[in-house]
């Protein structure tokens, strides 16, 4: 189930959202707007999920949150953006990276 969340997630979403892979939620993060897509089973539908509800393509990156871990990681095929001078799956500037986890950890961390 993919959730846009815009305020803390509950425990409930939270839930919800690792229907797909369990221990993991995959995430695609729009780091301007300060918002996230979480739960589908490829970051290219939470992707997708922002897309429609106003977010611009050049704003959303792809990252895992890992709920019992409060663990964040940044490699999706939806970061693999040469145009935007990031030529891998991972994100690669570390500003950038700070900002998505912010916005993740902000949004995710329950409890």
């Amino acid at each position: 189930m993919i959730l846009i969340i815009r305020e803390p997630a509950t425990a409930e979403q939270i839930t919800q959202m690792e229907q797909a892979f369990g221990s993991m939620i995959k995430l695609a993060v729009d780091f301007k707007r300060g918002i996230l897509a979480g739960g589908g089973s490829l970051h290219a539908d939470c992707e997708q999920a922002l897309l429609e509800d106003g977010s611009q393509q050049e704003d959303i990156w792809g990252a895992d949150w890992y709920p019992h871990k409060r663990e964040v990681t940044f490699e999706a095929l939806i970061n693999i953006r040469p145009r935007q001078q990031n030529f891998g799956l991972e994100i690669q500037d570390p500003t950038l990276r700070e900002q998505v986890e912010a916005v993740a950890r902000r949004l995710l961390e329950v409890g």
